[in-house]
């Protein structure tokens, strides 16, 4: 008789059941959360693009409706989508980069770290609306302090929030601002390479960037990895601060009877999670509103795939 023929004892039938059980138990919470919050969400918006749904009646199949709307009738579909694509590629880059140079910049200092941590760190701890409109002030083209500044240097003045051609370069110079939570864990990653390898490094005579090249980045590539993974998926659902800085160029701020241009000015700041809330909430269209969230969510996933798969790239191997 063959091995995979034997039968199996009860006793150890009964013990693996066991075992399963518990495991199954330990698991439990994390099982519950990942259906509740990620699966059951995930499948109903798969369910609901396919579907002519408002959110009041009951849902009817429609087919593919909803996605030929989305894709070739409604407006500026496509311009959302590479604005949001802009600012995943440009946003993400320059927040990595930035928070890892004042990280490095920091680590360097020989007193006074406690109050350059705190003072870079603050921006974070800013409400995002706040930080919006009181960016949105410094940067208004006619009385902003920045502008005036930049007049009296005899430099070119931006529009900012009101040059469709500016206004993404606003949005991450406002992100790039409140970069503290990234520069606070490139600092802890950044203390914790072995300064023996520096020493080794220094001896064989490397420069400093031989020595970031070969030693720092090594070390901290996977904080890196986690960095831009995030902040791949933080920007996807980039919408308060695009919003915010919209109604306080064009001037709409709140009340009744106002008329807002979504994605002012000229639809530069107009994003997919904006396009989500116009057709869910809105137009109370929740089957076109999901095909949004399906592509974002598609996207998200492509691009952290990608990154991945690319991670030899970011983590040494050796």
């Amino acid at each position: 008789m063959a091995l995979a023929d034997t039968p199996v004892p009860a006793a150890l039938r009964t013990k693996r059941r066991r075992e399963t059980a518990r495991t199954l138990a330990f698991l439990s919470p994390w099982l519950i959360g990942f259906g509740v919050f990620f699966a059951y969400p995930l499948v109903s918006t798969v369910y609901f693009s396919f579907m002519k749904y408002d959110g009041f009646t009951a849902p009817t199949f429609n087919g593919l409706k909803n996605w030929d709307y989305v894709l070739n009738h409604y407006p500026s579909f496509w311009t959302g989508l590479g604005n949001t694509l802009w600012l995943v590629l440009v946003m993400v880059t320059l927040r990595v980069a930035f928070g890892l140079g004042i990280g490095l910049l920091i680590t360097k200092v020989r007193s006074g770290v406690g109050f350059f941590r705190t003072a870079f760190y603050l921006p974070y701890l800013a409400p995002p609306v706040a930080a919006t409109m009181a960016f949105a002030f410094l940067l208004n083209p006619g009385t902003g302090p920045v502008n005036h500044l930049l007049g009296e240097l005899g430099l070119p003045q931006p529009g900012w929030f009101t040059d469709p051609s500016w206004s993404k370069p606003a949005l991450t110079m406002l992100a790039m601002w409140g970069v503290g939570d990234l520069m606070v864990i490139f600092m802890a990653a950044l203390l914790d390479v072995p300064k023996e390898q520096y020493e080794a490094a220094e001896l064989d005579g490397a420069g400093p960037w031989q020595r970031f090249r070969y030693v720092t980045f090594p070390n901290i590539s996977p904080i890196v990895m986690f960095a831009v993974v995030t902040g791949v998926i933080q920007t996807m659902q980039y919408y308060t601060q695009a919003i915010v800085a919209g109604k306080v160029a064009s001037g709409v701020i709140g009340g009744s009877g106002q008329q807002f241009e979504p994605g002012y000015p000229h639809g530069s700041t107009w994003t997919l999670p904006q396009m989500v809330y116009n057709l869910g909430f809105q137009r109370f269209d929740t089957g076109s509103a999901c095909v949004v969230a399906v592509i974002l969510f598609a996207i998200s996933m492509a691009f952290t795939s990608l990154l991945l798969r690319r991670k030899s790239g970011f983590i040494n191997e050796d």
